[in-house]
């Protein structure tokens, strides 16, 4: 299972990674190889101010609905397009071309985990 050092993770099995005050999010290597093949990504909440741990939009897989949550406090400001033809480039590249949004920070995340801490919650 691929879980990268450079980032950091939620229990809710998001991934994070901060650049200044823009943050990158999309969901775990595990959590995409749980949900199985992802057949829709709906995020409505571009343009919103979010706190962490708020729902900002959901993954659908074949068989069941996964909601998406917020791993900091910000405005949700970019939503990765390519998903909206591709969305199994979650599946296929969770950590890289298949991010999901991108968040201009204005607060801390909530208890954000580092790789080491992540993989202890996956037993």
């Amino acid at each position: 299972m691929n879980i990268p050092a450079e980032l950091k993770y939620t229990k809710d099995h998001e991934w994070v990674k901060i650049e200044g005050n823009i943050a990158t999010v999309g969901i775990t290597d595990f959590a995409q190889g749980e949900l199985g093949d992802i057949v829709f990504v709906d995020v409505d909440t571009v343009d919103e101010e979010l706190s962490a741990g708020e729902v900002f939009g959901s993954v659908e897989a074949v068989k069941t609905v996964s909601d998406l949550y917020l791993p900091v406090s910000g405005k949700v400001i970019e939503f990765n397009e390519a998903l909206e033809d591709q969305p199994e480039l979650v599946n296929s590249d969770p950590y890289g071309e298949g991010w999901i949004i991108k968040i201009e920070v204005s607060g801390e995340g909530e208890e954000l985990l580092s790789s080491d801490e992540y993989q202890a919650t996956l037993g």
